[in-house]
């Protein structure tokens, strides 16, 4: 077996069953390849892909971003030739000796986006998000994702059962979920806030759900796109508005004294939200900083210090989420009708990038594998 985990022996290689998939070759350059079906070595899962969304980081890898194809102080970070997704959800399809959790070939599993190491000061200290070789599925060539029928979750993969019961949609959503569950609570959210979620994706929409179901709060939801104001209306949010047609600060300041939102989101991903919430932010308010940004963000930094004393939360990723967002979807607890508005096969991964870019009414757009009954 080679690095990338596929049987490479040119002896045997012609008898080896092929699966598609879509391989990273260079920013705007991914291809659907015929590519040999990965084989599980030992303590591994070879996983039957069900299902894997598009992520807006994913669409800003395929767009040449920075944070992973390197410039500015990034090295880059995603490898050529690796098969991207890491929203994935699947069965397992054959399943490793000695590896620990009595998992089945048939079972319905996910697992989370980052493989920890298990060795570094941080992975020590129990911050295993923030592991320091930060290996996510999709961006690796030892590591790749769902973007593909097959995928294997390697040994130190944190794995987690996903319930029969729940459907393709609120499977493939358990990911981007646990993010948004993460960023609700790294925000801090009180009793009584006004708390200002800046863009409307599968993401934003995710945390106006777990704020709504958690916290007695008033939200407000941002965004350019009508159709994602009228679902973040859906999942809970009290006001949506599109703040270049309607005057958002005017409402912030009326539902709050005068005095600013407490808690302000930014998940849209774009210089602007970040500038407009400095702004609509009370003092001694608390910034959350989702988003991967394509483009610098330069503002005045003394509004987050002696003008406003502001908390400042970053996210990154969903530690400690999974479980919880499995569970609060087995019990009905999170509505996520409307979040899924596409889905295309593998095979069409373009037309599945170019709509979750360009159509208006896009929100959550799936691939799913022609070879669902392999």
């Amino acid at each position: 077996m080679n690095n990338t985990g596929y049987i490479d022996n040119s002896e045997t290689r012609s008898n080896v069953s092929t699966m598609g998939a879509v391989i990273t070759h260079a920013p705007g350059d991914y291809r659907f390849e015929k590519v040999p079906i990965p084989v599980p070595g030992n303590r591994e899962i070879l996983l039957k892909v069900e299902a894997c969304g598009i992520c807006a980081g994913d669409i800003k890898a395929f767009q040449g971003g920075k944070r992973f194809w390197g410039g500015g102080p990034f090295t880059q970070y995603i490898e050529s030739g690796c098969i991207g997704g890491h929203e994935f959800v699947g069965y397992a399809a054959a399943v490793g000796k000695g590896l620990s959790g009595d998992y089945k070939v048939g079972d319905r599993l996910i697992a989370e986006q980052i493989v920890p190491c298990g060795n570094c000061g941080y992975c020590r200290k129990g911050l295993y998000w923030m592991c320091d070789p930060h290996e996510v599925f999709g961006f690796k060539k030892h590591l790749n994702g769902g973007f593909a029928e097959y995928m294997i979750l390697p040994e130190k993969s944190i794995i987690h059962r996903v319930p029969d019961t729940l459907s393709l949609e609120q499977a493939a959503l358990i990911e981007p979920l646990s993010c948004s569950l993460h960023a609700i609570d790294r925000a801090a959210i009180e009793p009584e806030d006004v708390v200002v979620v800046s863009g409307c994706g599968p993401l934003g929409l995710g945390m106006i759900i777990w704020a709504k179901l958690f916290y007695n709060i008033t939200i407000i939801a941002l965004d350019l796109k009508e159709h994602r104001l009228h679902q973040a209306k859906t999942a809970g949010a009290d006001y949506a508005l599109n703040p270049r047609k309607q005057d958002a600060g005017k409402l912030i300041a009326s539902l709050s004294e005068g005095l600013g939102c407490d808690v302000y989101i930014e998940a849209a991903g774009y210089p602007n939200s970040v500038y407009q919430g400095l702004q609509f932010i009370r003092k001694k308010g608390r910034f959350v900083e989702f988003s991967v940004l394509n483009d610098d963000v330069t503002c005045d930094f003394s509004i987050i210090g002696d003008a406003k004393e502001l908390d400042i939360f970053g996210v990154s990723l969903s530690p400690d989420c999974y479980g919880r967002v499995i569970d609060a979807l087995k019990k009905n607890q999170a509505d996520v009708s409307g979040l899924v508005t596409h889905t295309f096969p593998l095979s069409e991964f373009s037309a599945g990038f170019d709509t979750a870019v360009h159509d208006e009414k896009a929100i959550k757009v799936l691939l799913v594998p022609e070879a669902l009954n392999r």
